[in-house]
């Protein structure tokens, strides 16, 4: 019998969580993926790293994938990927298929003004230049998230530097 108090979570996506393949290796399932768009955001790229970000833009939207029904240990592993830059907070989103308006949970930029931040991210691009580096760092912080010893999401942001700056310069 499963816990019928259980609560399950969706969480919109924007980046390079939008790759199936992550996304099973990140949760070791993957789960029911549907296309929205997020209204009120603009992605940008963040220099020196593989991944984008999001923040608050007036008139902005930002298309990515919604993943369905995620645990509270699915989400926490998100949590831990997504550092401690970001900070998760719920949102409105609209399904590309119906227009169904759905309050979720995303990730954005903590630092709005960050001077990082530039232009558009790429997932077309993402996926031919920095997949296979990408998935390795994923599959190292899940790892360590499973038998932590200490570690933590901070210990979390600095492999995710460590390893994709390194991927920019190769």
């Amino acid at each position: 019998m499963s816990g019928s108090g259980a609560q399950l979570h969706n969480v919109f996506v924007y980046g390079s969580f939008q790759e199936p393949d992550v996304v099973k290796v990140m949760l070791d399932r993957t789960p029911e993926i549907i296309s929205v768009t997020l209204p009120g955001f603009k992605r940008f790229r963040l220099k020196g790293r593989l991944y984008p970000c999001v923040i608050p833009c007036e008139g902005g939207e930002v298309h990515g994938k919604l993943l369905m029904g995620l645990t509270d240990e699915e989400l926490e592993n998100v949590d831990a990927v997504e550092g401690n830059e970001y900070e998760r907070v719920t949102v409105g989103v609209v399904r590309d298929d119906n227009s169904e308006k759905m309050t979720v949970n995303t990730y954005i930029w903590i630092n709005k003004h960050d001077s990082d931040m530039y232009g558009e991210w790429d997932f077309e691009e993402w996926k031919q230049l920095h997949k296979p580096k990408f998935m390795e760092t994923i599959k190292e912080i899940i790892k360590i998230n499973k038998n932590p010893q200490g570690k933590g999401v901070d210990d979390y942001t600095q492999i995710l530097h460590k390893n994709l700056g390194d991927a920019l310069l190769s």
